[in-house]
């Protein structure tokens, strides 16, 4: 009789596994779904995320920074005081997930 029973409990179980479609899935899984998603983010997302960044770093001030997203490749247009302002926007930019490349088009600004 114990057999039946886990035997049963088993076949059960196996067959709501099997019934599960792929949107019950993800809401099974949400850690997996956010992986998925941010695997392939948007150029929209990056665009935010790279802004965002260069805003808030008190070295960087780049907030009248110009960016460009294109199929993962950031394009940073303008001017800052220093090279150190300038390598640091692009290391920032490099480190947002989903950037492939980045080009540095910042110049100085002359005083």
């Amino acid at each position: 009789m114990k057999y039946k029973l886990a035997s049963g409990i088993f076949l059960a179980a196996l067959a709501m596994g099997a019934a599960l479609n792929g949107s019950t899935r993800a809401a099974l899984y949400p850690t997996q779904q956010l992986f998925l998603a941010d695997k392939q983010r948007s150029d929209d997302s990056i665009y935010d995320h790279v802004k965002r960044k260069l805003a808030n770093d008190p070295d960087v001030k780049g907030g009248a920074l110009d960016i460009e997203v294109k199929e993962g490749v950031v394009t940073l247009r303008g001017k800052v005081e220093t090279e150190r302002q300038k390598q640091k926007a692009e290391r920032l930019a490099k480190k947002v997930s989903g950037v492939k490349k980045v080009v540095n088009e910042i110049q100085l600004s002359t005083k």
